[in-house]
């Protein structure tokens, strides 16, 4: 197939756009900087075009002839408190990725979403509940993705407690009951590829989440013991996320640690009601195995950074 995928430079992405490589497809990745993209350029059959996409036609003159349109793009912090970066991000790009795969004739759009889309009074949750709206209405072949939160290497959930973690010996942590069932960004990789071939999901949402469901200090506390770190976990109240939120809240995007939307975000659980890694045909993966393993490496590979450093 002939795919156009956006978001695609993002974590899922980085993962996605190989298997369709090796698959087959051929791969247009849209991206804002395509000099920046090496390890995406030198895949088979996979090409990357700079593109503004919020420019009037822009996504439009990359898709044509595409078969297929994936939509990777979803954004946890944005500016300020008003929600207009998740507003632009998730709901106005969706309209404008619709609207351009109707002009370039595209049938089909694979979008991701998350789970509890809709739920809630998060910013980042009502939009993503928005921009399903406008996909199941689409009038295109539609499917969506309903992630919990996905791991792999580098994610932004075990790997990120494992940055913070040898730094402080006590971790005041918010909302720490808050149950996730951790899914491999590979087994989410294997969903929109098979998704692609079978005709059945054409029409469906699919919710992805692994075979564990844990709440939130129990995954610090995995990363602390994979790590080989005492440390004290302290489950704090809600007013201590509100204060640490609000202090976060006007920082630039890029570089906030937490924001009220987040807390927001955490008062729900993450945890599927069907298995929609079986229904495509996936055994999902554990997460314990594959983290350990990711982690014991980024360990050796920092110990070996530090060795280098010191002996130069």
């Amino acid at each position: 197939m002939r795919i156009v995928v956006v978001g695609g430079t993002g974590f899922v992405g980085r993962h996605l756009i190989p298997r369709l490589s090796a698959d087959g497809h051929e791969v247009t990745v849209l991206s804002r900087n395509r000099e920046s993209q090496r390890e995406l350029l030198v895949l088979p059959r996979v090409s990357v075009r700079s593109t503004q996409l919020y420019k009037p036609g822009a996504i439009a003159a990359a898709c044509a002839g595409a078969d297929v349109l994936i939509n990777l793009v979803g954004i946890l912090q944005a500016p300020g408190r008003s929600g207009a970066g998740f507003q632009r991000a998730h709901v106005e790009l969706t309209k404008l990725l619709i609207g351009a795969a109707r002009q370039a004739r595209v049938p089909r759009l694979q979008a991701m979403s998350s789970l509890g889309a809709g739920s809630g009074t998060s910013h980042y949750l009502r939009t993503r509940g928005e921009a399903e709206q406008l996909v199941r209405s689409s009038g295109l072949k539609w499917t969506l993705f309903q992630p919990s939160v996905i791991f792999g290497p580098g994610d932004g959930l075990f790997f990120r407690f494992a940055r913070l973690l040898p730094w402080v010996p006590v971790l005041p942590l918010v909302r720490a009951g808050t149950r996730f069932q951790p899914v491999w960004v590979q087994d989410v990789v294997a969903a929109f590829a098979n998704a692609l071939v079978d005709a059945q999901s054409v029409g469906q949402t699919y919710e992805l989440g692994g075979p564990d469901v844990v709440t939130l200090k129990e995954i610090v506390k995995f990363t602390a013991v994979t790590l080989k770190l005492r440390r004290l976990i302290l489950p704090m109240p809600d007013l201590f996320g509100h204060l640490q939120g609000f202090a976060c809240d006007f920082l630039p995007a890029q570089l906030k640690p937490f924001s009220s939307d987040n807390l927001a975000s955490l008062k729900l659980d993450s945890v599927c009601q069907s298995d929609g890694l079986a229904r495509l045909g996936i055994k999902p993966s554990a997460f314990a195995p594959i983290v350990r393993g990711l982690l014991g490496a980024s360990s050796l590979q920092a110990e070996y950074d530090r060795y280098r450093k010191t002996a130069h």
